[in-house]
Parts: C-alpha cells; structure tokens; sequence
C-alpha cells in the first residue's frame, strides 16, 4: 500500500492531542517518507532574539525576528527556514523542498542568501516522527492534515495560526477553529 507524501502539508494538532508539546500546534512537515518523517511547529514563538545564537542572521528574519521552538529533538541545534521566490533555481545555500518553501544553510554568510529569499524563520529543534509513527498518530485521531500556504509559515502573529487555518478549510473541520481551550467551561 502506498502512503500519501506530505512533505509541505501541516499538521494540526487535534482538540484531543492535549499534551504540552503539541497542544494546538501547527507543523509543517519538511520530510516525510518510508524513513519517517520530519517538521517544524511553526506557532511556538520564543521570548529570545535570532542574534542571541546567530547575530548575522537577526537583520534578515521575518518579523517578530524571534527563534521559535521547532519541537521537542534536538533543541540545541538551528534550522532556517526561507521562502525562494520565482521558479528560478535554488540560491547558494538554499534547499528547497516544497513549491517555493527551502531550507537555508545557516553556516552561509547571510548576505549570499538574504537576496534571493523574502522570509525567514529560525526553529530550535523539530519535530520527529519514527517510520510509521506519523501515520499511526494520524490514525488514532491525533493530527488533522490539511494542505499548507505559502505565508503560512512567515505569519504576522504566528500564535494565531491553528484556529486561522482551521478557519479556511472548506469542510465541518472549519468550526474546530472555535473549540475552547477547556471544554469543561464550554
């Protein structure tokens, strides 16, 4: 049997999955294969500056220029994530890998990437997923998968972002949007 590829897909976390981590948490897969799969939470902005880790990057990122907690592996490492605008070829140091969406080699001097890019995003750590596991999540309920947009992970109020997509589907899914955050109180 094979299984649907959702590299460039979100993951919304569903009311059920109440679990600190994840808890209304929109990632976007970056990987996602017979290996496993990978991605970003891309609605946990952190109270700490770009340049506090990688003061050349800080000019160059998308507003609130803040690093955001990718997930729960591998905190102590960085991923940027960058919007390529065009369909031209990939910039040095770039590696796209959905539609317009790349992942940028934050070892790179910013200024050979910074022109060729019109949004970034700094992530401590990611999400991961072993093979198989994303999949069985998925069917116990866990996640909603729904199609991503380009500005999706360049958000002006990032912590908005799981009842804003929610929003926009086109289904019954829309009104999970306005599931209170304690349904006791409901």
């Amino acid at each position: 049997m094979t299984r649907p590829h959702l590299t460039g897909h979100l993951l919304l976390a569903t009311p059920q999955l109440r679990e600190p981590t994840f808890r209304r948490a929109v990632i976007l897969l970056l990987d996602h294969g017979d290996e496993g799969a990978m991605g970003v939470v891309l609605n946990r902005p952190l109270q700490v500056r770009v340049d506090a880790v990688l003061p050349d990057w800080q000019a160059h990122t998308t507003a609130p220029g803040v690093l955001f907690q990718g997930g729960p592996v591998g905190l102590d490492s960085a991923l940027g994530l960058v919007s390529v605008p065009g369909d031209g070829p990939e910039p040095a140091g770039v590696r796209r890998f959905c539609g317009a969406l790349g992942l940028v080699d934050l070892d790179a001097p910013p200024l050979s990437v910074a022109f060729d890019v019109c949004g970034l995003r700094v992530f401590a750590g990611y999400a991961g997923w072993s093979p198989g596991q994303l999949e069985a999540e998925i069917a116990d309920g866990a996640w909603y998968v729904v199609e991503s947009e380009p500005r999706d992970p360049f958000s002006a109020d990032p912590t908005l972002l799981w009842p804003q997509v929610l929003r926009r589907q086109r289904s019954d899914l829309a009104y999970v949007a306005t599931y209170p955050d304690d349904p006791t109180q409901n």
